[in-house]
């Protein structure tokens, strides 16, 4: 589809559930710290899984690294299935009083929480393969495919419906990304302090301070979930179609499918999460096996979050110079540079390492903290093609592809370490394996960026130009449906 045609108007679509403002107070920063407080909730359990998930299983619990990434894959491929249906759910059925997507929160924050500390339970520890193997399996599901779908995807959608205007949603973006990385700072930084202990000159996992740490972690995403709730207003009504005219589901995803924006941000977002998400798996490993201390992951972790606290007060700003799109390829272009760099110099310093490892965070976070401003300028674009904002679907599907992301790179890590020879139960590795962990730390990731910076530039479509376009088209339609339904 070309781009003229993406934006042309074909005249006013004046559909039933059509957005309306509705009276509330002003966008603000309460808004702002309270879906800050949303992410840091969501992440509480989901950073805690992707940071300590696979060295837990294998280290503790004595799981094979291939069977921790087969279970990692199968489940986020079966993802597909609960994200779209969630979010389906949710756009068809009638919002509660607090809104469309805020009383999820409430329905869903202690499960969510329970399934994550069962997840890190070492009960069976010294049980047999299969029940361990087990255990795993059904805690995992428990918390990734059902629970954590039923919280996530509409915190996610409700940004869309917080305000209506582009600098207000980077800013929300901006913002959920501040509390991700205070998330990651609590448990990447201040956990391995805690969770991780030298015996006989080694480092090892504690199982025990690993459940009581995910026991810590649940209270305090209960906690940020309920500052989310009382801070967020929706302000977007956003009521369902009649069932007779909104579209069904197979002809909503057969017009998502050929939305150049979403499927051009679902290559970029995966690619690019592949990569980060892979870094965040092999970095238990490059510390406590590579350099031998596992504490120095703190540190590691630290330096790696510190790009984004940096880029918090500019981001907003950057993307309304120059456009969401265009700082996101500049920076994926420097991640692509110094994760080649640090493959090259295979440094022994982890000090030398770190600030490789800053630089290439750096361009990571360039595009990462303005990703969920990206969807809603998908979401927009949805719109202009169908009538139909789709807000819950639309974001189930962008979700999935970010499951499906964390389902490759949780594979491959698990797959690549048993490629290079990893043995698990904290025995002593090779020299080989040393270095293939090296290699998948740097020039793995690195070579994935590269991949997410060109579907960025030549697949996704939304320049800052086109998304100017667009929102003035959609507030153009609007205000006809308004007066249309004001005056029939």
């Amino acid at each position: 589809m070309s781009t003229t045609s993406a934006i042309r108007d074909p005249g006013p679509v004046i559909p039933s559930g059509a957005p309306q403002q509705t009276a509330n107070r002003p966008f603000g920063f309460r808004d702002k710290i309270g879906y800050m407080f949303g992410d840091w909730g969501n992440d509480f359990t989901f950073i805690l899984q992707s940071t300590f998930f696979m060295i837990f299983y294998t280290n503790v619990m004595g799981i094979s690294a291939a069977h921790v990434g087969t279970l990692l894959f199968v489940a986020r491929l079966l993802d597909a299935f609960t994200d779209v249906g969630a979010g389906r759910l949710i756009d068809v059925l009638k919002p509660g009083r607090s809104g469309r997507f805020k009383p999820w929160l409430l329905r869903i924050m202690i499960p969510v929480t329970v399934a994550a500390f069962l997840m890190f339970s070492p009960f069976l520890r010294d049980g047999i393969y299969g029940a361990k193997l087990a255990w795993m399996v059904v805690t995992y599901m428990l918390w990734g495919s059902v629970f954590y779908t039923l919280i996530n995807i509409p915190y996610g959608s409700m940004a869309s419906v917080i305000s209506n205007d582009p600098g207000h949603r980077a800013s929300l973006s901006v913002f959920r990304s501040l509390g991700g990385t205070l998330a990651n700072l609590a448990i990447s930084v201040l956990l391995p302090l805690i969770v991780f202990v030298q015996v006989s000159g080694q480092s090892e996992m504690s199982g025990s301070r690993m459940m009581w740490a995910a026991l810590g972690c649940g209270i305090l995403a209960v906690v940020c979930y309920l500052l989310c709730f009382v801070n967020v207003e929706e302000r977007i009504d956003t009521p369902p179609k009649a069932k007779d005219e909104r579209q069904g589901l197979g002809a909503a995803l057969g017009s998502m499918i050929t939305n150049r924006g979403l499927t051009g941000l679902i290559a970029t977002a995966l690619l690019m999460l592949v990569a980060f998400m892979m870094l965040g798996g092999m970095m238990p490993y490059m510390l406590n096996e590579y350099f031998n201390n596992g504490q120095l992951l703190s540190v590691v972790n630290f330096v790696g979050l510190a790009p984004t606290l940096l880029l918090v007060p500019v981001a907003s700003k950057l993307a309304k110079t120059f456009g969401k799109k265009e700082v996101g390829a500049v920076g994926l272009t420097l991640g692509v540079f110094s994760g080649v760099l640090l493959f090259v110099i295979r440094t022994d310093s982890p000090y030398v390492f770190m600030v490789g490892y800053a630089l290439l965070m750096l361009g990571v976070a360039a595009l990462n903290i303005l990703i969920w401003a990206f969807i809603t300028d998908v979401i927009d674009l949805q719109e202009i093609r169908t009538g139909e904002r789709n807000d819950a679907t639309v974001y189930g599907m962008y979700s999935w592809s970010r499951k499906l992301g964390q389902a490759i790179a949780g594979g491959l890590t698990g797959w690549a370490l048993g490629w290079i020879g990893y043995l698990p139960g904290g025995v002593d590795q090779e020299q080989s394996v040393l270095e293939g962990i090296y290699t998948l730390g740097t020039l793995v990731p690195a070579l994935l960026l590269l991949a997410s910076l060109l579907a960025l530039v030549f697949w996704y479509p939304l320049s800052k130009k086109r998304v100017d376009e667009n929102v003035a088209l959609l507030e153009e339609r609007h205000a006809t449906a308004a007066a249309a339904a004001e005056h029939p």
